[in-house]
């Protein structure tokens, strides 16, 4: 019973990729039907809303000293839940329509890159030349970008045929050319505010430690914003009807499945085997999402686009690897530690944890999906 406990975490994570996968396929097949994303966000943060906050609600009641909310921490939250929830969601899923689902999970590889990125650049985290495992973290990030770039310019020659895999009557066409470059660079604005989102999280997480009514209050205040960038950027009134099962069905996919359940086990696997663990995942998400999109929505394929891919996968990995490091290190200056949350907590840099600042361990690096992590403080998209 104890072997199958140790292998619990995995397949959960296992588990996740396919669900987040569910969502880049359900979503894209419903924006091609002709539903608008700014209105898919509404819902999709509405019914998230409905779900999270009578958990939170009585969660709460259960606690004898709640976190109280001030003024700066309204303002970060409401600051965090516009750029990391409103705008990110918009330009990602209307990245997801003109690009595909395969481009949109490979760009959430580049989060741990942008983050480290940005970290540095606010003072989080430091660059020493002279250090191996920083100059990692640097190169990673400049290997993620560098794939990215390739994944939206090079094409080359198609790989598969769609034409050899079944279910014809759900081919549904992708857009090219123009439309593909606008994709990819919508998908990485998405990347880079989810980042920003990440950073934020530190002054956040101090200001109303309470992670759970953090995420109720970031979902209520996300479907209000989202419904007025719906009502100033969206002309057409009709948009807001439902006129298939797919929309339907994505919609309350989006907002229960791959929010309020993947909140509760990405936290449960962090908790376990921490945040680096469950980064580690990420490039499976992006292998699952291309052959689900190539079988059921005929997604073409190509060389140059695949090859993009790897080369933010390797990037990926390389930064991991840097951060990985980081934890050795530490681990060595404060001794062993057996608990796990613990050895969560030492993933922070060493400017943080001279500082007090103890929330980026998470947030640095564990990131599933930029798709599903909008309403998952614990998380990465």
């Amino acid at each position: 019973m104890g072997r199958l406990e140790d292998y619990m975490p995995t397949m959960a994570m296992v588990l996740l990729q396919f669900t987040y996968a569910g969502l880049h396929l359900f979503t894209r097949a419903a924006l091609l039907e002709g539903m608008s994303p700014k209105v898919f966000v509404v819902y999709r943060q509405a019914i998230a809303t409905l779900v999270i906050a009578p958990v939170a609600y009585f969660s709460n009641r259960k606690k004898t000293n709640r976190s109280s909310m001030g003024l700066r921490s309204f303002s970060l939250i409401f600051i965090a839940s516009l750029i990391g929830v409103a705008i990110y969601q918009n330009i990602f899923f209307e990245g997801l329509y003109l690009a595909s689902p395969s481009t949109g999970s490979a760009m959430s590889n580049l989060l741990p890159g942008i983050t480290y990125l940005m970290a540095t650049v606010v003072g989080l985290e430091k660059l020493n030349i002279r250090s191996l495992r920083s100059m990692a973290k640097a190169v990673g990030t400049a290997v993620c970008v560098g794939g990215a770039v390739s994944m939206a310019l090079l094409r080359g020659p198609k790989i598969l045929n769609t034409s050899i895999f079944p279910f014809q009557d759900l081919t549904l066409s992708s857009g090219g050319g123009e439309n593909w470059l606008m994709g990819c660079l919508l998908l990485f604005g998405s990347s880079c505010c989810w980042s920003f989102f990440l950073i934020l999280q530190v002054p956040m997480s101090a200001c109303y430690p309470d992670h759970l009514s953090l995420c109720a209050w970031m979902c209520f205040l996300s479907t209000l914003q989202s419904a007025t960038l719906a009502f100033f950027l969206e002309p057409n009134p009709s948009a807001w009807n439902l006129h298939s099962i797919s929309e339907i069905s994505s919609c309350i996919y989006a907002g229960i499945v791959a929010s309020a359940v993947t909140f509760s086990v990405q936290s449960w696997c962090i908790q376990k085997r921490g945040p680096l663990f469950a980064a580690m995942f990420n490039p499976l998400l992006t292998v699952i999402v291309t052959i689900f999109a190539c079988i059921f929505l005929h997604e073409e394929l190509f060389i140059g686009r695949l090859a993009g891919s790897f080369v933010v996968v390797v990037g990926l990995y390389i930064v991991l690897w840097g951060k990985a490091k980081d934890l050795e290190e530490i681990k060595e200056e404060v001794g062993p530690i057996h608990d796990t949350m613990n050895t969560v907590t030492i993933l922070i840099d060493e400017p943080l944890k001279e500082s007090g600042k103890s929330d980026l361990e998470e947030p640095l690096l564990a990131h599933g999906n930029s798709s599903d992590v909008n309403n998952e403080i614990p998380r990465t998209q």
